[in-house]
């Protein structure tokens, strides 16, 4: 088995080497695409390396719009993104790319403040790990993004009265007409889609979308269900689909 710590220059043998078709979970992957997002070439052979010899299929970029061309041509199925690029902010990339596409985007940047870390994944990044990583942990981290993404290509389509939500497309739609909304919004609103009738506490929500290590204060969450109102609402005033219970938490109706 092969186990690396990698750091911004290369990369140090921790372990003794030997490596198979499939990863350090066992698990083959019948050649998923990685693109890798790096403008460091030691980095980028080094994961073009340790992923191809776990039956991974590897594409590489090494700016931000050899990145989008790749994205779109290629269609991989997870992105490991650097945000230090030389044309563009890693983070910008990552909001472009949300604004087309659902693939799964680990961030691997030696920013490691956590402000890049909330900003990287408030545009929608799925998970964030900083350099110097292990490859371990690395693989591990793909391994749930995919099977995550596996999980969410047989989520349904919800539909309560005009309102659409396409959940594996991430698509979000009133009256036919295309909804656009932020990571954040989404996710609220995909988690009151998915229990429809059914009121939501605050504190469920909001570990739902920020994680296990949420923010207790629920005005955050207000401001966000605000404005999916303004974005999804007739009269947001007088909500038709997000209803508040007071002092509980919210519900989106069944069949408004």
């Amino acid at each position: 088995m092969l186990q690396l710590t990698v750091w911004g220059g290369g990369a140090s043998e921790e372990t003794r080497a030997g490596t198979s078709g499939t990863d350090d979970g066992g698990m083959s992957h019948n050649g998923a695409r990685v693109l890798v997002v790096d403008d460091e070439v030691a980095i980028r052979r080094f994961l073009r390396v340790s992923l191809a010899a776990r039956g991974y299929s590897v594409l590489e970029a090494a700016t931000a719009r050899q990145a989008m061309e790749v994205a779109a041509a290629e269609q991989p199925e997870i992105v490991i993104l650097d945000l230090n690029l030389p044309d563009t902010d890693g983070i910008e990339v990552t909001r472009r790319l949300r604004e087309w596409s659902s693939v799964p985007i680990i961030v691997l940047s030696v920013r490691g403040q956590d402000e890049d870390k909330i900003a990287a994944l408030d545009a929608g990044a799925d998970d964030y790990l900083t350099k110097p990583f292990s490859t371990g942990e690395l693989l591990a981290r793909i391994r749930v993004a995919l099977r995550h993404a596996a999980r969410t290509a047989d989520e349904p389509i919800i539909t309560v009265g005009d309102l659409v939500v396409d959940v594996a497309r991430r698509i979000v739609t009133v009256s036919g007409r295309e909804i656009s909304l932020t990571p954040i919004e989404y996710a609220v609103l995909k988690a009151l889609a998915l229990h429809a009738g059914k009121v939501l506490i605050h504190r469920y929500l909001m570990q739902e979308v920020w994680g296990p290590g949420y923010d207790p204060d629920t005005n955050l969450l207000r401001v966000n269900i605000s404005k999916l109102r303004h974005k999804i609402e007739a009269d947001p005033a007088r909500p038709r689909y997000i209803v508040t219970e007071p002092g509980v938490g919210y519900r989106l109706r069944a069949a408004p």
